[in-house]
């Protein structure tokens, strides 16, 4: 079997990349000219500018919630576009374009942006089809630069280190800006706080302390990882875990391995069979926790049992079996590896201090409402979240629990929510 080709994307997303570019110093031209003001009272502040905090930033407008103050250190499509757009994607074309006309401002910013735009090149593609994440990350961008102040949406770069509920029924909240109209902790006040501050790759206490950790975020970007890995040196890669994220790290070292590092070799340690999202009638077995799409087929026609001592892959990938003694596994394979990426999970991102009544505010989400209850399991008023940190509980047909992850998932989840968000 030849290596896994690249995906090229197509002169016409080159140019929207292009484009893109534009896009982000444009947004970057809001640390010199901020619209924070502190002596405003804000309908809400959104912390994070990922795809939910953008899609909450939307649903607040759609529900006629504004003016909004916008925070994030970025303000550039979060983790999605950052360290994913090299990604294939699990989501169908479709998703995205649900996502990007699920409330009217979005549609609006899209009739407003000069095609071609991202969003009119994702209606041009097979909506069957998967993409790029590249290709998402460009339509964030967009609807990051056209939900502005026109529409009600102030931004503001930085970070919210704090909030206090007050007896005003209102959140008084904390922000750091490198903006130089702010030299210090700005608090400016606001009936709702929404947080989606995002996740990023966890890890786990391996038994040898040797191995140079790549990182699951660079193990997802092959230029990136080809220029980590040496090219003529014997190199082991102990890859951690089954997820779509291990599968696609196993498909992009063995890209490598089978090109321009032939001294690569990949253990993989698994504690269970691989699972796929499954179609059904009208909905998806393990639609958040299965494999879908490419890395699906890939890892059929490749890693299955039946199949990988007859794959061209087994000449460089080995799978090593954790289910019965995963420490005794760790401690007799890894020591012969030099790297080492775990992709087992995401951890929840730093969160503001919350304080009521001068106390710090202990809080417990609720996956059903996305909003919060302290420990007494009275409400919070006025606290909310939404994303990867924050995702929707939901239950399909067969009675499987699963948090629902991924920008049509979001928008489905805050158009259920939104409306019924209030500071009372």
């Amino acid at each position: 079997m030849r290596a896994a080709p690249m995906r090229v994307l197509p002169p016409r997303t080159i140019l929207l990349c292009a484009a893109n570019a534009m896009v982000e110093s444009k947004i970057a031209g809001v640390r010199r000219f901020s619209q924070m003001k502190s002596d405003t009272k804000y309908e809400a502040v959104v912390v994070g500018a990922g795809p939910a905090g953008i899609a909450v930033v939307g649903n607040l407008l759609e529900q006629k919630k504004s003016p909004v103050l916008w925070v994030d250190h970025e303000l550039k499509a979060g983790r999605l576009n950052k360290y994913y757009r090299e990604v294939p994607s699990n989501t169908k074309v479709k998703r995205f374009i649900s996502y990007a006309e699920g409330v009217t401002p979005f549609v609006e910013v899209a009739k407003g942006t000069p095609t071609p735009n991202a969003y009119t090149h994702l209606k041009s593609l097979d909506q069957e089809d998967t993409c790029h994440i590249a290709q998402a990350a460009d339509l964030c961008l967009m609807l990051t630069k056209g939900l502005d102040e026109s529409k009600g949406v102030h931004k503001q770069l930085g970070d919210v280190s704090g909030a206090s509920w007050s007896n005003s029924n209102s959140w008084n909240v904390t922000i750091n800006s490198p903006d130089e109209k702010f030299p210090g902790p700005t608090t400016v006040s606001a009936n709702l706080l929404v947080l989606c501050t995002g996740s990023s790759p966890t890890t786990r206490p391996l038994p040898v302390d040797n191995l140079t950790d790549i990182g699951l975020d660079p193990a997802l970007n092959p230029p990136l990882l080809a220029k980590i890995l040496p090219t003529k040196e014997e190199t082991t890669v102990g890859v951690i875990g089954a997820s779509h994220s291990a599968i696609l790290v196993l498909r992009n070292l063995y890209n490598l391995a089978s090109s321009s590092h032939p001294d690569l070799r990949v253990l993989w340690f698994t504690r269970h069979p691989l699972r796929y999202a499954e179609e059904r009638d009208g909905w998806i077995l393990r639609d958040n926790t299965g494999l879908k799409g490419a890395v699906a087929t890939w890892a059929k026609e490749n890693l299955e049992e039946d199949v990988m001592p007859s794959s061209d892959v087994s000449k460089y990938i080995k799978k090593i079996n954790t289910r019965t003694d995963e420490e005794g596994a760790y401690q007799r394979h890894l020591p012969t590896c030099t790297h080492v990426v775990q992709a087992v999970g995401f951890k929840q991102d730093k969160v503001p201090l919350l304080k009521r009544d001068g106390e710090n505010l202990e809080v417990k989400y609720n996956n059903k409402t996305a909003g919060f209850a302290d420990t007494k399991g009275e409400k919070v008023k006025g606290l909310y979240a939404a994303g990867i940190a924050w995702p929707e509980q939901v239950t399909d047909p067969e009675g499987n629990v699963e948090l629902a992850v991924g920008l049509a998932k979001f928008m489905n989840y805050l158009k259920r929510v939104t409306p019924e968000w209030t500071s009372k």
